[in-house]
């Protein structure tokens, strides 16, 4: 198990040597580890995305993400690819298949809107230039609080529609956090919309192929997850295809029920030394039962849990030591304070003495990098006086 950990942190890029200041290069290689950036809008601590470039390079310049996102050339470009995520612009042609699915399927809410409101959002948008919805709504009668809580307007409603059948790109998004909606020709790059589209086995086997990359040593269930394929059997079958080419090697991994198969490309290090906080979105705790199996950490994202109910906090982090999962913690960035606020701190039965000194390490450079002057530790959690100790002798 402790050879399956170090496998699928350093194709995580754990194992990749820090730089003094990380530049686009430096970025890219870590994009070409993880392969996707979840998008999520929760800001108690930092947006989701930029916090997987963190945690494996430490503290960077964000500009660099809105360089490869919205400068040219266009490296990212967001969709539904594992769910809303950034993902490198040479998946489009991939996800074609993907967005004719959701053309074909027409789930209900999108039904509800008249379908002359695509055609004329497309125009609106052709003139205007990126827009976000809230700038392109008609005005139409808003649905309440049907739709997961939120008050839609048929606009916002038929863009996403666009967005997910791909007659709309994303261009980026504004300071308030808002989609601005374009034409995928004035978003992707003319050479990557030009490609042909692969048939639906070719798409599933390279993305198959680079979720195999990004695990290191993964059961079939974890492929599929890490790009959402629709049908297990559709990812065993690539995973077949994988092994009968030789670039993908089924193995038994102690405690594992599953098959599972390792990358040849894979590196086994003698040992990971890590140190990280890792967002609740971050690839290597985002699938919970891969997370439990490598790392016997049961781990479940609270913000949607009444206060009263939740066992850890509201926005709670694991934290990485070397190859294990020590502990979490549940952050806030208190910038009224200017104040990193670590609400509580969870020690793990696999926590070494250590453990504090090396959190409150991170937590500091964490707060240095969200550009926050102190790290304010309150008594709740069975870490937490021995952090707190820590920060203050830090402080000191």
């Amino acid at each position: 198990m402790a050879q399956a950990r170090r496998v699928a942190l350093a194709a995580q890029g754990f194992l990749d040597p820090p730089h003094a200041m990380p530049t686009m290069r430096t970025l890219q290689r870590t994009l070409g580890r993880t392969g996707v950036l979840q998008v999520d809008s929760v800001n108690v601590l930092q947006r989701a995305h930029y916090m997987p470039l963190y945690s494996r390079m430490g503290p960077y310049d964000t500009d660099l993400l809105r360089r490869a996102t919205e400068g040219r050339p266009r490296r990212l470009v967001e969709y539904w690819a594992h769910v809303q995520a950034l993902m490198p612009v040479d998946l489009w042609p991939l996800m074609r298949h993907r967005m004719d699915h959701y053309r074909q399927r027409q789930y209900k809410w999108w039904k509800e809107v008249p379908t002359d409101m695509h055609d004329g959002l497309i125009a609106e948008i052709r003139d205007r230039g990126a827009s976000t919805a809230r700038e392109l709504d008609t005005g139409a009668p808003r649905s309440g609080q049907k739709f997961w809580g939120w008050n839609w307007s048929q606009a916002r409603i038929a863009l996403d529609f666009l967005y997910m059948t791909g007659e709309l790109a994303i261009a980026g998004r504004n300071t308030q956090f808002e989609v601005l909606y374009d034409l995928p020709e004035r978003v992707i790059p003319p050479e990557v919309l030009a490609r042909p589209t692969p048939t639906k086995a070719e798409a599933e086997l390279e993305l198959i192929r680079r979720a195999a990359r990004s695990h290191g040593v993964a059961t079939v269930h974890d492929l599929r997850d890490y790009y959402r394929l629709s049908l297990l059997v559709d990812a065993q079958a690539a995973v077949d295809v994988l092994v009968e080419e030789g670039e993908l090697i089924p193995v038994t991994v102690e405690g594992w029920k599953r098959p599972a198969y390792l990358h040849r490309d894979a590196r086994l290090p003698r040992r990971i030394g890590a140190r990280a906080v890792l967002s609740p979105f971050d690839p290597v705790v985002w699938e919970r039962a891969r997370t439990e199996a490598l790392y016997d950490f049961f781990y479940r994202i609270e913000i949607y849990t009444p206060v009263a109910k939740r066992v850890h906090g509201y926005y709670v982090l694991p934290f990485l030591l070397g190859d294990r999962l020590v502990g979490r913690v549940d952050l806030k960035a208190d910038r009224a304070t200017r104040s990193l606020l670590v609400q509580a701190a969870y020690a793990e039965p696999c926590a070494t003495p250590e453990t504090a000194g090396e959190l409150a390490l991170e937590l500091r450079r964490l707060a240095d990098w969200l550009d926050l002057d102190d790290v304010v530790v309150a008594p709740r959690g069975d870490l937490a006086p021995a952090l707190a100790a820590e920060v203050d002798a830090a402080a000191a």
